[in-house]
């Protein structure tokens, strides 16, 4: 059903038809769309190898009043209620401009860290929470645009390009953590807790530095009309807002939800529980640096093989199962097999559980832009504000519910809800594929 059945499911076009692309011979030499997507994934690179790389420090050395928990709850509450209008807001200012307007939150948000108060950092994550939902609705919709332009310029399997894009995207995006984890455990290596003045300061004056980068990246972007890859919408707010709430009762976005969730769920209980309950009694404080940069090490090589092995909806649902598949596993080695120990096993395990935790990341977010990619490529801005509306509502959850739930309480939680949807979108896959029989 991935290549061989590209053009016969008319009632869920996975891969749009392409026979009535343009020749070779109309590609305009002036718009590179594989240099767009290098110059996306860099400017993503520096900004997030800043943003991920604190937001992993901030349940550890925000601790007072629960600072940096709180903070980040305030977020992605932000994130998810400005996920419903970022969509309008997007389609008004174009793709580009919302990307470098998306990065003025996270460098605010980086500044406040030097200066961390409730007045401070609760107004900045307040503000972080608008523009991320910005930056990643316009990233969707960038990257989705200039994949399937590649694709009708040269007469490619649209599938396998937004696959490959994905792919490439996410795998450069991973490497945040990798950079960022190792600024951390270079400049906090000399402190007993990680909350030394000096050492602190300096990193985020670090980060602020990686964050003036990426803007600088995000600018040398190409301007990109949305609209040359579908009919032409109506860009009016209310219709755009009509649109998003549109997909909530569209049955692939609805099957799709319980996997979205769940990729939050997951993301977020890495940055606030496995950091905080299994890394940091291990290995202690500066040792949530080195476990990340595995962890995103293992979420970037996974990444990119991910993307090339997609071409459509069957591809992806196989993939997707594999990592679940190894979450699972290190969930219920979690909830049933690990102990702290001293020791050289003491100081392996928790990298071993990072670096597969970090393949199932690698997976769900590759497979799932994809997907969206796929299904949704007249409806990119509204598929990508579903995408991040019911993320951050995850994450927003994970991390207010932290200081009530235990390690196995969130564990169980998780375990739930992966199987859940797995379940659900297994069953979206077979509902695709009798659809793309009874059109046959």
């Amino acid at each position: 059903m991935d290549g061989s059945h590209a053009g016969g499911d008319e009632e869920v076009p996975l891969v749009a038809e392409v026979g009535s692309s343009s020749s070779s011979s109309e590609v305009c030499p002036q718009r590179n769309h594989a240099r767009d997507v290098h110059i996306l994934s860099l400017a993503f690179l520096f900004v997030f190898s800043a943003y991920g790389a604190a937001q992993n420090l901030e349940t550890t050395v925000n601790t007072e009043e629960d600072l940096g928990t709180t903070s980040l709850g305030i977020l992605y509450l932000s994130f998810t209620f400005f996920s419903l209008v970022a969509s309008p807001v997007v389609r008004i200012l174009g793709s580009k401009t919302a990307l470098v307007l998306g990065t003025s939150g996270y460098l605010l948000f980086i500044a406040s860290n030097l200066k961390p108060s409730r007045y401070t950092m609760f107004p900045a994550s307040l503000y972080l929470g608008f523009t991320a939902a910005l930056i990643w609705v316009g990233q969707g919709t960038y990257l989705t645009s200039a994949a399937l332009s590649y694709a009708k310029d040269y007469h490619l399997h649209e599938g396998t390009v937004i696959g490959s894009f994905n792919g490439e995207f996410w795998a450069m995006f991973a490497g945040h953590q990798v950079i960022g984890n190792l600024f951390s455990l270079a400049l906090l290596h000399d402190g007993k807790d990680g909350e030394t003045v000096s050492g602190k300061n300096l990193l985020f004056t670090v980060f602020l530095c990686c964050m003036v980068v990426g803007i600088i990246l995000m600018c040398f972007l190409s301007k990109r009309n949305e609209k040359e890859n579908g009919p032409a919408t109506n860009s009016s707010i209310g219709y755009q807002l009509k649109s998003v709430v549109s997909l909530l009762v569209d049955k692939r976005m609805l099957l799709t939800i319980p996997l979205i969730v769940y990729s939050g769920l997951q993301q977020a209980f890495v940055w606030a529980e496995f950091t905080k309950e299994v890394v940091t009694p291990s290995l202690g404080v500066s040792g949530v640096g080195g476990a990340m940069a595995i962890y995103g090490a293992a979420d970037a090589i996974c990444s990119l093989f991910a993307g090339r092995l997609t071409s459509g909806l069957y591809s992806i649902t196989l993939i997707v199962s594999g990592g679940a598949f190894l979450q699972i596993i290190v969930i219920l080695w979690l909830l049933f097999g690990y102990s702290l120990t001293s020791g050289q096993l003491g100081y392996i395990c928790p990298l071993l559980i990072a670096a597969v935790w970090g393949v199932g990341d690698g997976v769900f977010n590759t497979q799932l832009s994809a997907l969206l990619g796929i299904l949704y490529k007249h409806e990119k801005e509204p598929a990508f504000a579903q995408l991040k509306l019911w993320q951050s509502a995850a994450i927003a959850v994970i991390f207010f519910s932290s200081p009530y739930l235990s390690l196995q309480a969130m564990l169980i939680m998780l375990v739930a809800v992966l199987c859940i949807s797995l379940l659900s979108f297994i069953y979206l896959t077979l509902q695709v594929e009798r659809s793309f029989t009874l059109g046959s």
